[in-house]
């Protein structure tokens, strides 16, 4: 008999959410205040070597385990329930129509009956779970029901690595789905709440780009694509002779050569806005649609400098990067670690900009490097935050103690 009852499972917190991906694993916990707003009360990220997780599937299963590990104590949570996620390519998602009105026991049998028709092995070897969506539009009296299955051996892989840090898996979701209830709250934010509005998001990961056009409720579309940040160390290594790890750290850490900006980002940004413009070019050409109301770039990429005036340049769309955690309070046991070189200054908020943060703030401190730079220190309500910007810059914008501002913050790195 096949296992039923764990991919669409929905408990109640408390719970942190785990994504494991080739480059790193990561932990988030949530909660809800008072009123209601969501708040991060914890998170942490715990970079993986490459070669233990290829195209989804754990290769060393023990390295991975002792990272997951890791990154539990990092955050420091004691929650232990946790939810995780399976590639779609490790899953068969198939939407079918059931009769209306059939038991809980009797859609199992009717989903294990159908399931039999689309699943390329014995039911004894996955694990099958259903989810009904709703009544069918086309099938009155019917409804429409979503069935998921994986290999059995793939979610033991993920539920053993959260077992061996003392963790008790009670989700096993699929990460395209996950990501799809994530996205929702945010294209809600959209205009007219993002009714109507097709929305084309692109999530960046290491080696591969997943999109999907998502109006509604509905996915109209998706496809993975073979680019990823991965690509942008390949040619770190190529240009300066670095290792691959030393070139990893280099880029996260942003300790690169001077002409790495024009040398390879640049070009690097101008391919993958590319990719992304082909992407969208290929889903106009197989699909009734011509048009895209809003392109959403999420992943660790998705940041990058230029990008996104180069995907709205190549696409002629409007481009934004998308925040996860945006409309959150931080909980008092997550710190917002920002690099100086990551924050711009102005003296008037900014419109119709691809930032994705921005923070009024009172000047603290000036000081000059010598090397035609300004580091400016801010205090941002209780925080303090620090500003690298030019000389030249600092003159034009008349800066000095005491003035108030407003920092523009490129991308956030979340550490506990």
């Amino acid at each position: 008999m096949a296992t039923v009852g764990t991919l669409f499972s929905r408990q109640s917190a408390p719970l942190i959410g785990v994504d494991i991906s080739s480059s790193s694993v990561k932990l988030v916990e949530l909660d809800r205040d008072k009123s209601g707003t969501l708040v991060l009360e914890r998170c942490a990220i715990e970079p993986l070597e490459r070669g233990w997780i290829v195209d989804g599937n754990i290769e060393k299963f023990d390295e991975v385990a002792e990272a997951v590990r890791r990154l539990v104590k990092k955050s420091g949570t004691r929650t232990k329930n946790v939810a995780l996620a399976l590639p779609p390519s490790a899953v068969i998602t198939k939407r079918i129509i059931l009769p209306g009105g059939l038991s809980d026991l009797e859609l199992e049998v009717q989903v294990e009956s159908e399931a039999n028709k689309y699943i390329p092995f014995s039911l004894d070897e996955v694990s099958l779970d259903f989810c009904v969506i709703g009544p069918s539009a086309n099938s009155t009296g019917d409804v429409d029901v979503l069935i998921a299955a994986s290999r059995k051996e793939k979610v033991q892989d993920r539920q053993g690595l959260a077992e061996a840090a003392g963790l008790k898996p009670v989700v096993v979701d699929v990460e395209s789905y996950a990501s799809r209830l994530a996205t929702s709250r945010l294209i809600h934010a959209l205009p007219n709440h993002g009714a109507g509005m097709l929305v084309a998001v692109f999530e960046v990961g290491a080696f591969t780009t997943s999109m999907q056009v998502l109006r509604g409720e509905d996915v109209l579309y998706e496809r993975d694509q073979a680019f990823g940040g991965a690509q942008l160390t390949q040619l770190i290594v190529r240009q300066y002779g670095f290792s691959h790890e030393e070139a990893e750290a280099k880029k996260r850490s942003g300790e690169l050569p001077y002409d790495y900006a024009s040398a390879v980002l640049a070009p690097f940004v101008e391919s993958m806005a590319q990719e992304i413009g082909r992407a969208l070019q290929f889903f106009f050409t197989s699909t009734p649609h011509n048009r895209i109301d809003q392109v959403l770039l999420a992943g660790g990429s998705a940041a990058l400098p230029g990008l996104i005036e180069a995907v709205s340049q190549q696409s002629s769309f409007s481009c934004a990067v998308l925040n996860p955690f945006e409309g959150m309070e931080m909980g008092s046991a997550v710190r917002l670690t920002i690099a100086a070189r990551d924050v711009s200054l102005s003296l008037q908020p900014l419109a119709h900009t691809s930032l994705p943060n921005s923070l009024p703030a009172t000047i603290t401190g000036l000081l000059e490097d010598g090397q035609g730079q300004v580091l400016a220190a801010l205090a941002v309500g209780q925080s303090q935050l620090l500003a690298h910007i030019s000389q030249r810059s600092a003159r034009q914008l008349a800066l000095a103690p005491g003035q108030a501002v407003f920092a523009h913050i490129k991308g956030v790195a979340l550490v506990r």
